[in-house]
């Protein structure tokens, strides 16, 4: 595998090509006659969480979902000396062991079987190695030098700052989504201490790796393996808040050694697919690998030109069908841009994978960021893998280039982002992603659609869902109102905004200040409007740049005159209505023909608000006449009751 990417496999090599000098086969059936599983009971090989995710998004169980038939195992199996290693369910072929030719010429005998291929040695066989897959990036490791960034976020990111701050990726951070709830499938080499390194620490406290898987010793351990994944990992969710903090630290993890970093054959693609697939058979949400395939120890495997786009080499239908069955899948392009390949490597042609070339944080392509090869937009955007921030073996923050860490690091924030609108598919959420970037409407072979904004992605989305839950971007209820209004109105500036209530004469009679973010949705209610006059009023909303008004009714009493008592006759309640002349402290009185006090009310009032006054123990009074008085600062009024 060249530089930290290389596997790609075609597998051009059927039983015949070397035979002799591989002891590692795959074996492909031609169909799932006869299974014992059914897609109406998924539950048998799918858990709560995929079959969930298919149900969500609308994703149809058919027969890629079914496992390998057992029988046609079994039948394998029983022709000699021979050992099962993994299978797929996508591919409907098994990976076996034996290092007898022999047995490979009954196994194609069968009538079941489609074909075999040779793929490569178990750990330990005789190979010569093109060179260490990851030399590129290790080669250029150095320690980092811890900085004061992010600070007044709600995160103190430190050295990765500016691999956040790039992709606008704190303002996700800010607002809560930090990852929680979803689950991140990590393909790679291995994930070497990653149980003691200080990264990692929350990481393994809250239990959010929810399992590991070797699919190259078979040994379910995966900490003595490679550090390449653990660096990977560490972009993501590394949690050192003032040193090192990653893309999205509180999401959960599976971690999947699907490569060997000793050797490059296309075992290692059939080993990312099983890998991909028990990520989703496990639920997960997304996976990122930062691996890929062109050259291989033994050139007659190699890819070439013509593989691009055809959905033929193993690890790239994997890819696909990973994508299919409702996960996201982030792959590095790779990092050939200035060697003779200079194009992206396998799966990162496939068109629903989200390749991630790699720029510094200022945004300049890095040199050795793969090319998309002619006919796609590849890569589908950049992120920081230029002098990246990773955490390394050394127990500190380092230095690292290459695309292995600009695809884990845009992979985090991608979860953020989902996490914020799970009700969307795959698609959309990368639809948003590649829309937000900063070169979409003139993308290229090197940057794709350019470096994503988080901030940008998260307004579309949240604008799309908007639109589908509301009919207009301000509404006040209920139209008449009584005591209370009660608006609701999505956020059109990032900013002060005021919400003012006008009776017919344009006073103001009630204001709200608000401060809004651009999308975000605000309820808030007017209240105490009971003394309000009945009648038309004017809800208005401003803000830097936007002005609208709501016509209101108010129900209630109606005035012909700005001193009025009603109901009149009465019997065991009178109100006076009053629509105050002036502003000041005023005296409301009822009293009888004599012009004796029966009742007094004092108010402040403001001139031209109206207020309404109940005078509530008058059911004992006589039959007869009665009169309201108004004294105010500067006027008194008087007007008749009859009881």
């Amino acid at each position: 595998m060249r530089i930290f990417l290389s596997l790609t496999v075609l597998l051009l090599c059927t039983y015949g090509l070397h035979a002799q000098q591989y002891d590692k086969y795959i074996i492909q059936f031609t169909d799932k006659n006869n299974s014992p599983y059914s897609l109406s009971n998924p539950s048998a090989f799918l858990t709560t969480k995929a079959i969930a995710r298919r149900t969500k998004y609308q994703i149809a169980f058919d027969s890629t979902d079914l496992p390998v038939n057992p029988a046609y195992v079994q039948a394998v199996l029983a022709k000699g000396n021979i050992a099962l290693l993994e299978t797929s369910k996508w591919l409907n072929d098994i990976l076996v062991y034996t290092t007898d030719a022999s047995v490979i010429d009954s196994i194609n005998k069968l009538p079941f079987v489609k074909k075999t291929q040779a793929t490569g040695f178990l750990i330990g066989g005789i190979n010569t190695p093109v060179r260490d897959k990851f030399y590129y990036e290790r080669s250029q490791t150095q320690s980092s030098t811890s900085v004061n960034g992010g600070m007044g976020n709600t995160l103190n990111y430190a050295s990765s700052y500016n691999q956040v701050h790039i992709h606008n990726g704190e303002f996700l951070h800010n607002k809560g989504y930090m990852g929680q709830g979803m689950t991140i499938a990590v393909l790679d080499a291995g994930f070497y201490h990653y149980t003691t390194l200080d990264a990692f620490d929350s990481l393994v406290l809250n239990n959010q790796v929810l399992g590991v898987k070797d699919f190259v010793a078979f040994d379910n351990s995966v900490i003595e393996d490679d550090a390449h994944g653990m660096e990977c990992l560490s972009t993501i969710a590394a949690n050192i808040p003032g040193v090192m903090v990653g893309t999205a630290p509180k999401a959960n993890f599976w971690l999947l050694r699907s490569e060997n970093g000793a050797s490059e054959y296309p075992i290692e693609e059939h080993n990312w697919v099983a890998a991909a697939e028990y990520a989703d058979s496990a639920g997960a949400d997304m996976i990122t690998s930062s691996l890929g395939y062109s050259q291989f120890d033994d050139p007659a495997f190699n890819h070439t030109y013509a593989d691009f786009y055809q959905n033929t080499t193993i690890v790239s239908k994997g890819a696909e069908f990973a994508a299919k069955k409702g996960m996201i899948v982030t792959n590095s392009a790779g990092n050939e841009g200035d060697n003779t390949w200079k194009y992206i490597i396998f799966p990162a042609d496939a068109d629903s994978v989200c390749t991630v070339g790699a720029v510094d944080t200022l945004g300049n392509i890095a040199y050795f960021s793969s090319y998309g090869y002619p006919g796609r937009i590849k890569p589908n955007i950049v992120s920081v893998g230029f002098a990246t921030t990773v955490f390394g073996a050394s127990n500190q923050p380092v230095i690292g280039y290459g695309t292995s860490f600009s695809n884990p690091n845009i992979n985090g924030l991608i979860a953020c982002l989902w996490q914020a609108f799970p009700q969307y598919n795959n698609m959309t959420i990368l639809d948003a992603v590649y829309k937000s970037a900063d070169r979409y409407t003139n993308p290229d072979d090197r940057y794709g659609y350019g470096i994503p904004n988080m901030k940008q992605a998260y307004l579309l989305l949240k604008k799309k869902q908007n639109d589908s839950l509301y009919n207009d971007w301000l509404s006040a209820s209920p139209n008449p109102f009584n005591d209370t209004v009660h608006v609701t109105l999505i956020g059109q500036v990032d900013g002060p905004v005021k919400l003012t209530l006008k009776n017919a004469d344009g006073n103001i009679v009630a204001t709200i200040l608000l401060t809004t973010q651009i999308e975000e949705v605000y309820d808030t209610v007017f209240t105490a409007l009971a003394n309000l006059a009945g009648g038309s009023y004017v809800l208005t909303y401003s803000d830097s740049v936007t002005k609208r008004n709501i016509t209101l009714t108010k129900n209630g009493f109606n005035f012909t005159d700005w001193l009025q008592a009603a109901p009149t006759p009465f019997t065991n309640q009178l109100t006076i209505y009053l629509k105050a002349p002036e502003t000041g402290t005023v005296f409301i009185r009822l009293v009888d023909v004599n012009g004796k006090i029966i009742a007094s009310v004092q108010i402040q009032t403001a001139e031209g608000i109206t207020y309404t006054v109940p005078f509530n123990n008058v059911a004992p009074l006589a039959h007869g006449v009665y009169f309201i008085q108004y004294v105010g600062p500067s006027q008194k009024k008087a007007v008749k009751a009859v009881k």
